[in-house]
């Protein structure tokens, strides 16, 4: 999360995807932590041992140090007896199942089915990555487990792979049409065009051309869409999201059908449920 904030500006709701590029580049370092009366100058002065150089110094050593944590995860959960007793052959879902509930993400994936939208449909620069798609083979909270346990691998190996692009392509991370993107302060300041742009940007936005798109993405709990109709004005005629939970929280009461009334916790955790997501 302090990465997060450091770069967007916000720990959460950050706006930073913006048309046209990112709202700014990345900060040169990391924010460093001061001693105060919580924390001595030495307990400082260990916690900032990895914000001695730049940003992509400090994710680097992030990436480094992670795969040592996934394991020690999996030294506490994958082969404890009481966990597996708790989510082998628990929630089973079929491939076949699957598909047919609408399930996408994790849950699409622990059922079997090498489906990703960063592969199957790439976009940004994902078709530009080195990463696998890991699959189950039951169906079951155990593989879902198992399949979010390797996911979170293989996203190491994804921002490893970013890091070492950035570093080789520094440049600009935002259009220069300022009739998409808004011009800096400075240039406001001292250009009146640009003050215009500005001006309108903020107050009318932009049209777009009449008609209906819709676009997903991979998102952490399965695909994330946009449904977006247009009558040619600058705000949407009709706008859907559709959100993984949804889906997957309709087959509750089929994954756990039969099962122990403890075990209900067990599913709705590995279908990862945010209700913000799901009250619609």
């Amino acid at each position: 999360m302090d990465c997060y904030e450091a770069v967007s500006g916000a720990r959460m709701h950050a706006t930073y995807y913006r048309p046209g590029g990112v709202y700014r580049d990345l900060p040169d370092s990391m924010p460093k932590y001061q001693a105060s009366k919580w924390r001595t100058q030495k307990q400082v002065d260990k916690l900032n041992e990895t914000r001695t150089g730049s940003m992509l110094d400090f994710i680097d050593d992030f990436v480094a140090r992670f795969p040592a944590c996934v394991d020690e995860y999996e030294t506490l959960l994958t082969d404890n007896r009481i966990w597996k007793q708790r989510t082998v052959n628990i929630g089973v879902v079929t491939p076949e199942r699957a598909l047919q509930l609408g399930f996408t993400g994790p849950m699409l994936r622990g059922s079997g089915i090498a489906w990703d939208l960063r592969k199957q449909q790439p976009y940004e620069v994902y078709g530009q990555m080195d990463f696998d798609i890991p699959v189950g083979v039951n169906g079951d909270c155990y593989d879902r487990y198992l399949v979010r346990v390797e996911e979170m691998r293989q996203s190491n190996r994804i921002i490893k792979q970013c890091v070492d692009w950035l570093r080789k392509h520094p440049g600009p991370v935002m259009l220069e049409d300022h009739k998409i993107t808004p011009p800096s302060r400075e240039q406001m300041k001292g250009d009146m065009e640009s003050l215009i742009h500005h001006f309108k940007l903020f107050t009318e936005g932009y049209c777009v051309p009449a008609g209906e798109t819709y676009a997903a993405v991979e998102a952490p709990k399965g695909e994330f869409g946009i449904y977006l109709v247009s009558d040619g004005a600058n705000k949407p005629f009709r706008l859907k999201c559709r959100a993984p939970g949804f889906v997957h929280l309709a087959a509750l009461e089929e994954m756990v059908k039969g099962h122990m009334l403890a075990d209900v916790v067990a599913v709705i955790g590995t279908q990862d449920i945010v209700f913000g997501e799901v009250d619609r």
